[in-house]
């Protein structure tokens, strides 16, 4: 298969069709290997409009959604960048010229991405991912859905950072923007979506009696 071929028809079909203007995260989208991020034996649906699976239900969000994201981001070059279960949105963070950590808690997740991160320059912490690595971030992504506001994320925050992730608590998800201030936090929706929620973020159920 001709990967290369394949990035760009994946852009020119599914990431500039969806007003994803940003000419810096065109370039960076064509220069990222997707198809290193899930195993090799799925290495062939890498572009095509599916989430793929890389690990124990994890899965790449689809580029169109996760251009849409990064592109409200507006990552500049020498932002620090914390990417949580986001492997693929910190290979291009990366590829725009950010310093960019990588968030992940599943060891089998990380075999299969641990390697095309390294090679992007990429540092790789496994934790949880309720907490985040560091603080004092310019932006924060994930791939995965929230089931709500991640309060957590929002303080690793650095005043005038932005966090962009999809709340869904149902069948349908909404992608949100947040930007901190000295002010405090404002949110912005920004389109529909729907990628797997992480389970390690919903919260236990209670019981009353």
């Amino acid at each position: 298969m001709d990967f290369s071929s394949a990035r760009k028809i994946m852009v020119d079909s599914q990431v500039r069709v969806n007003d994803v203007t940003d000419r810096t995260l065109q370039a960076a989208l064509l220069a990222v290997p997707r198809e290193r991020f899930v195993p090799a034996d799925r290495a062939f649906s890498a572009y095509a409009e599916v989430e793929v699976e890389i690990a124990n239900g994890r899965r790449l969000m689809l580029a169109r959604d996760l251009s849409k994201l990064l592109m409200a981001l507006a990552p500049r070059p020498g932002e620090r960048a914390l990417a949580v279960a986001a492997p693929y949105a910190a290979a291009v963070l990366a590829q725009v010229g950010l310093s960019v950590t990588a968030q992940e808690a599943d060891e089998a997740v990380v075999a299969v991405v641990g390697g095309p991160l390294a090679d992007a320059g990429v540092e790789v912490v496994v934790a949880g991912l309720n907490a985040p690595s560091g603080e004092g971030y310019d932006v924060i992504v994930s791939e995965a859905a929230v089931p709500g506001r991640p309060e957590a994320w929002l303080r690793a925050l650095a005043v005038g950072g932005r966090l962009a992730v999809v709340e869904r608590t149902g069948p349908a998800g909404k992608a949100v923007l947040y930007v901190k201030s000295e002010a405090g936090i404002s949110r912005r929706e920004l389109f529909d979506a729907a990628p797997p929620v992480l389970a390690s973020m919903v919260p236990e159920p209670t019981f009353a009696l």
